[in-house]
């Protein structure tokens, strides 16, 4: 058994590319240069952008980055403003809403799990790094679905809603500790290696899901992972769109990490905190 660790309470990108984007706007620099939709119009449109160019193969690499920090920024928008979603999937077109509605929910039900109490003065006491490759990462979750049958997106999933696919290093209240978060003595059950390795993390992640009832019964070994229905759901809808079109995975893998205090809501950059964090919005964002 574990408890939640370091799920994010706001929101729900790789190092930022120089040079302009594909509409020749300049590339920015850092999530925080990009401001939040601030329209139910504006964030549709950001939506339908971002999720069929990453989805497209013509997109070009150097373009995810801003893709997904946009992805990011208009769910974060969507967050925000609750009373927005209905008059943001009425603009969206047919392919694009179910995958709208689906992140929205999982980016509620994470905010529900971590949103309990009141917000912290400070920023976290965590150091933020640099994600694995793409191809490293996927590689991993390919191994660890070939030794327990478990498909690949769920370790994506878990690894996304955990610590942004390893970029979160530190300690959870809970005492959970490393890129999948385990408990030392859950790690001492199944864990080989590392416990602060993303490859034996995930392996390890395999092994106790497989233990719990993977993959025949998936929602019951998540619910072992972590005992909170919503953070399941949040897991299994991630899991799904990655599953329905693995190219999903790389808007997630441009996601970044956000921390909301009482002085407002920062992106932490690769790097912090010996690179200061950047504020996004103010208290009352």
């Amino acid at each position: 058994m574990r408890r939640a660790a370091l799920v994010l309470v706001v929101a729900l990108a790789v190092a930022c590319v120089g040079g302009r984007s594909a509409h020749g706007e300049p590339a920015p620099k850092s999530p925080a240069d990009l401001p939040l939709p601030r329209t139910p119009t504006a964030t549709a449109t950001a939506l339908k952008r971002a999720e069929r160019a990453l989805r497209s193969p013509a997109t070009r690499p150097a373009d995810l980055p801003r893709l997904g920090w946009e992805q990011q920024n208009a769910y974060r928008a969507l967050t925000a403003h609750p009373d927005w979603l209905p008059t943001v999937l009425a603009k969206l077109p047919a392919d694009v809403k179910p995958i709208v509605t689906d992140n929205d929910r999982a980016g509620r039900d994470l905010a529900a799990v971590g949103g309990e109490g009141p917000r912290p003065r400070q920023l976290p006491d965590w150091t933020i790094v640099s994600p694995l490759p793409v191809e490293v990462l996927r590689s991993y979750y390919g191994e660890a679905e070939a030794a327990t049958g478990i498909p690949w997106a769920y370790f994506a999933s878990i690894h996304l809603v955990e610590t942004r696919l390893g970029r979160i290093r530190g300690t959870s209240t809970a005492g959970a500790q490393g890129p999948m978060q385990f408990i030392p003595e859950t790690w001492a059950r199944y864990g080989q290696g590392d416990i602060n390795d993303n490859h034996d993390a995930i392996l390890a992640a395999g092994r106790l899901l497989q233990a719990s009832g993977a993959p025949a019964d998936i929602g019951q070994a998540l619910l072992r992972y972590n005992n909170s229905r919503r953070y399941v759901d949040a897991v299994q809808a991630y899991a799904q769109l990655m599953l329905s079109d693995e190219r999903a995975f790389l808007g997630y893998y441009q996601w970044q990490v956000y921390s909301a205090t009482t002085k407002g809501t920062f992106v932490l950059p690769e790097g912090y905190p010996n690179r200061a964090a950047r504020r996004v919005t103010s208290s009352r964002g």
